[in-house]
């Protein structure tokens, strides 16, 4: 571990070449960087002083955290970037963002009074909600800089399957504190990520975090640790200033004393008078220190010891040239920047979330030659730096998305289900159905962390291949699984790492946009762990992603494995989460309809993310084909994808009590066994399959909103109504899964519910062992159905 105190860190400095005649002029850069900074900080100060909230509560925003990125990003859009590339910008530089967008006449001038405001700027980056063009939405940590790295895999393989598309470059701009992150060195270190050229980090190390001055700097860490994973490493260190003074005589000492000393001394540098810089600056130097500093003016010393190569724009500029020339391997960028740059506040330890005081505005804005009338102003475009401005706006417009054709998707792939079949089996047989179509197959692609084969994958991967940039020597025959390795494959195998599954789910998702050409996306992880990966799970869906992930297998039906790998949150989770729609069939054939249609809405670019969450356990599947006996294919179907059918019509005597079983997944055989004895004891239980509860929870919501908001009374969802009926006869809920996350069918129905479910922790037994630990059995389900009508 590195335990260096130093502020900048050992290495090497930046790369010291001279500009090339065809760059930009460095003068009419920081011309328009002056104005980004301004624009940025004004976004944030109109926020919070300008805006009425009316509510107290402290709008917020990150001048400091913005500004240290304003060099790095003007250097970005108005000097290296071309129409194909992709960026992720840092959540806190949002700001800055917005102002490049308004300056290149991607946004409104309306727009920059709304930051934080409903129906405004997000307070991060977003593809779905912010007006101007965003490629990667951010906002948890860590993500932001892995998801271009995914994207990069993705570009890689939709240029090897269906030819090379416009070169595109894939940047990501992130702060230090990120390099915190856990998921950051599981992303550069998978197999899936090696190799890829046209990625770029730049790493703002502005050595502060939220709270404080980062006590020791870990860059000699960092970079080992990104060389260790085949990373190219760059550092822009020292300005051009400080690089002068280095190769004067006495500069070594000079070089060698910034390079040793604390980060907390060097940063209590900024914001001192000149006056007392000096002393501080020079507090425990060597003689040879203090005599070279002494030939250099108070007026010119804090600038001189103060220059960061993070915001020398020619630079930055030559080591973004030295990324891309670097075509084998990705790489990153530290960029030694200071926090509040070109503000009052810069270099102070609190300045993550302050906010310049009205005085100081007005006085930034005198110092960039601004008034109130012209504050909000572009750069004059009649002006050389509005010209270069106009010509950066032509040279990044995007010409339009091609326009795609769908490829059409059967109802059902025809999968046969005449023995007992487990929902895991039959996803995997239904997928590997789904590959034999001529004009779907193509777009098929999945991907596992190291679980492709004990999720059912195998059928597929033996038809189309593990994908791998270059063809691969296969040194072992396996009869069943065969690996063969090559740019045709359509399985993309991840480490054990579910952070990176649905972080490449997520970018696979997002192909159509990102690499112009839609896919079909199959994601498999062992249930339990999809909460590992839930992080990137929120953000892939958040950034607007299509793709289909089976959670398999599930609950405490997994019961040998034992309770580190049973699941019972988990359709809580999908049921919870925006953009998600998750579904737990019990029987093969629900779940070939519910797959094909899942597949067929992402191949038509409807939708967000499918979740299916399935077992091992297999199930007569009889049950199943008496209900499409008596309701008929149609209508079952229809049911099945709107979120329940009925399994089981018992016949209703008059008179006789009446109790409802409603149930998901695996539990369905003891459901039936205990309608069988309620039928037994007189009493008729109706039987109904939730196939998805979070279809029938969205039609019912969506039928309350459609009622309270037009002051009259909701009408009876339909899947509710066709499935459970319109009686009040109480209901019992099973589900292996906690019991809450069915309980809320009850208030759907306005009935007395009895909610049967897991709420302990599991542990090792037999399904029937762990059933009984956690009532789940058929005489509990009688039991609770009993109960429930007591409660009528």
């Amino acid at each position: 571990m590195d335990h260096h105190p130093h502020p900048l860190g050992g290495g090497s400095p930046a790369p010291t070449t001279a500009t090339p005649s065809t760059a930009p002029d460095l003068e009419l850069l920081d011309e328009i960087q002056q104005r980004v900074l301004w624009l940025a900080t004004r976004i944030v100060d109109s926020a919070n002083h300008d805006r009425a909230t009316g509510d107290g509560v402290k709008v917020g925003g990150h001048q400091a955290s913005s500004a240290s990125l304003v060099s790095a990003m003007t250097a970005l859009w108005f000097a290296h970037l071309d129409a194909p590339d992709r960026v992720s910008v840092k959540p806190h530089a949002s700001p800055v963002f917005h102002a490049i967008q308004y300056l290149l006449g991607n946004l409104d001038r309306s727009y920059l009074t709304t930051l934080r405001a409903r129906g405004g700027l997000q307070s991060y980056p977003s593809r779905t909600k912010d007006p101007d063009p965003v490629d990667f939405s951010t906002g948890s940590v860590g993500l932001g800089p892995a998801a271009p790295l995914f994207a990069a895999a993705t570009r890689r393989y939709v240029d090897a399957h269906f030819g090379e598309r416009p070169a595109s470059r894939f940047v990501a701009l992130m702060g230090d504190a990120e390099l915190d992150e856990g998921n950051v060195w599981e992303a550069i270190a998978d197999d899936a990520t090696n190799g890829l050229g046209k990625v770029m980090w730049i790493v703002d190390f502005n050595r502060q975090s939220l709270d404080r001055v980062v006590p020791g700097v870990r860059i000699a860490q960092w970079t080992a640790q990104f060389a260790a994973a085949g990373w190219h490493v760059a550092e822009v260190k020292y300005g051009r200033r400080l690089r002068a003074a280095f190769a004067r005589p006495g500069g070594e000492a000079l070089r060698a004393w910034i390079d040793g000393m604390p980060n907390e001394h060097y940063q209590s540098l900024f914001g001192l008078p000149e006056q007392d810089l000096r002393k501080q600056f020079l507090d425990g130097a060597p003689q040879a220190v203090a005599d070279f500093c002494a030939e250099v003016p108070d007026a010119e010393l804090a600038a001189l010891v103060t220059d960061l190569g993070g915001h020398d724009l020619g630079s930055l500029l030559e080591a973004f040239a030295e990324c891309d020339a670097v075509a084998d391997r990705p790489s990153v960028v530290f960029a030694y920047t200071v926090k509040g740059w070109g503000l009052p506040t810069a270099g102070n330890p609190r300045n993550h979330s302050a906010l310049l005081t009205t005085p100081q505005v007005d006085a930034l804005r005198e110092a960039h030659g601004l008034t109130a009338e012209t504050e909000w102003d572009p750069i004059d475009a009649a002006s050389a730096a509005g010209r270069l401005v106009a010509e950066r706006a032509r040279l990044l417009t995007r010409p339009a998305a091609p326009a795609f054709t769908a490829p059409p998707v059967p109802a059902s792939s025809g999968v046969r289900t005449g023995k007992p079949l487990s929902t895991q089996e039959a996803f995997g047989r239904v997928l590997a159905e789904l590959s034999r179509q001529p004009e779907l197959a193509p777009l098929l692609v999945t991907t596992a962390p190291d679980v492709a084969t004990s999720t059912n994958l195998a059928g597929f991967i033996n038809r189309t291949g593990v994908f791998a940039p270059t063809e691969r020597r296969a040194w072992n025959s396996d009869p069943v699984l065969r690996w063969a390795e090559g740019p045709s494959g359509q399985h993309i195998e991840l480490g054990i790492s579910e952070m990176n599954l649905f972080l490449l789910l997520g970018q696979l998702g997002l192909s159509f946009d990102l690499s112009g050409q839609p896919l079909v996306p199959v994601g498999t992880v062992y249930d339990p762990f999809v909460l590992r990966g839930l992080d990137a799970f929120i953000y892939a869906v958040y950034s607007g992603s299509r793709f289909i992930v089976a959670g398999t297998p599930s609950g405490v039906t997994l019961a040998p494995e034992g309770g580190a790998h049973q699941s019972t949150i988990t359709p809580s989770v999908g049921l919870e989460l925006p953009n998600v729609v998750t579904l737990e069939p019990a029987f093969a054939g629900a779940l070939d309809w519910l797959l094909c249609d899942a597949v067929g809405q992402v191949a038509r670019g409807e939708g967000g993310a499918h979740y299916f969450r399935l077992t091992t356990r297999p199930l007569e599947q009889s049950p199943f084909d008496a209900a499409r006996e008596r309701l008929g294919e149609t209508v079952l179907r229809r049911q099945v994808l709107a979120g329940a059918y009925r399994l089981v019509d018992a016949v209703e005597q008059p008179g006789a009590p009446v109790v409802r079983l409603a149930a998901s997944g695996a539990v369905l055989p003891e459901v039936l066994a205990a309608a069988a004895e309620l039928a037994e004891e007189g009493i008729a239980a109706h039987v109904i399959d939730v196939t998805s509860q979070d279809l029938l929870y969205a039609e019912w919501q969506r039928t309350l909103r459609s009622g309270y908001r037009a002051a009259r009374t909701p009408d009876s969802p339909g899947a509710l109504r066709a499935a459970f009926g319109t009686g009040r006869s109480p209901l019992v809920t099973v589900h292996d899964a906690a019991s809450h996350s069915m309980a809320w069918l009850g208030g759907a129905l306005g009935v007395p519910t009895v909610p049967l479910g897991v709420d302990a922790f599991g542990q090792s037994g037999t399904v029937g062992d762990l059933y009984e630990l956690h009532d789940l059995t058929s005489g509990s389900i009688v039991n609770a159905a009993l109960a429930a009508l007591s409660l009528a």
